[in-house]
């Protein structure tokens, strides 16, 4: 069955965002507690998302490279969105997102951390991005033939202004690995007041051009779909990874249902690891000081038995 693959330092997970920066995105977001345009609040809700990656990939020995990830915007230009030391670069290894934090050369850890600013300029041209996403996941697909699929979350505030986006959007989600194909998943953020719509099982209710970003999005996968459920929503085997006229709170869950399930695999396997470093431990007469050693050993023992 698909989506099933180990995620570890020989075939890692990735996350690509796709980020609409158009002028529109100046506009104030429609949440209660307001305040934020809709470039600043989801350049937070990115920003936390990466933190979060990093925090949940550290290991004894530092920063694991079980991620690669990387922001691509579309506004007046399209292309890689990272600011600082990892500007203009498509795929960044997490350890190289963990340690430029705030931009700039400087790796200290003060305050929220900022990788991706926000920026609200030009039109919105989606389907540049997606023929982007696609140029930047094919060869990323070539180099990990046994990884876990791509997830690519596209994050907009309106319709295509640069051509129908369902053809460079089904021509990217036929990229696949092993495993199976690339995920791709949209989310329309609103400042138009009006009931938000995740996870729908059909395009009926939709107005404008949400038709069109429902059929481009993929059909949740069942871990996916779990994640989804835990957190209140009711979804059916054939549901996508779509929402609209989203609020600031349901970008944050539906970026929580398109990453869990990856994190979700590495911590499966840091706990076979853990269990094998204590073995390794106790057949040693428990010495102090090498837990590193252990740890490493105990790795290197699993990735034998779980590669290809």
């Amino acid at each position: 069955m698909a989506y099933e693959a180990e995620i570890t330092r020989a075939s890692p997970g990735c996350f690509l965002f796709l980020i609409d920066q158009s002028g529109s995105m100046a506009d104030r977001i429609a949440d209660e507690r307001g305040g934020k345009t809709k470039a600043q609040g989801v350049a937070d809700a990115i920003n936390d998302l990466l933190d979060d990656l990093v925090v949940k990939c550290i290991r004894p020995d530092g920063v694991r490279d079980y991620f690669d990830v990387g922001v691509i915007g579309y506004g007046e230009k399209v292309g890689p969105a990272f600011t600082g030391v990892l500007a203009n670069r498509d795929l960044v290894p997490l350890s190289e997102v963990a340690k430029y934090r705030s931009g700039g050369m400087s790796r200290e850890k003060t305050g929220p951390p900022v990788w991706f600013s926000p920026v609200a300029k030009g039109d919105t041209l989606m389907c540049a991005a997606l023929k982007r996403a696609y140029d930047v996941l094919e060869d990323w697909a070539r180099k990990h033939p046994n990884s876990y699929p791509p997830i690519v979350m596209n994050i907009t505030d309106g319709d295509s202004k640069d051509g129908n986006p369902i053809e460079p959007a089904h021509r990217l989600t036929s990229l696949r690995t092993r495993d199976g194909n690339v995920l791709l998943f949209n989310c329309d953020i609103s400042a138009r007041k009006g009931k938000p719509i995740l996870f729908p099982r059909d395009d009926k209710a939709l107005p404008a051009y949400g038709p069109r970003l429902f059929l481009m999005s993929s059909i949740l996968p069942a871990q996916f779909r779990e994640v989804a459920r835990n957190l209140g929503y009711d979804v059916v085997d054939d549901t996508r990874g779509f929402a609209f006229n989203a609020e600031l709170t349901d970008l944050v869950k539906f970026l929580a249902v398109g990453k869990h399930p990856l994190i979700a695999r590495v911590v499966a396997s840091e706990n076979e690891i853990r269990l094998m470093a204590y073995y390794i431990w106790e057949k040693e007469n428990r010495p102090n000081g090498r837990d590193i050693e252990h740890w490493l050993k105990a790795e290197e023992i699993w990735e034998r038995r779980h590669l290809p």
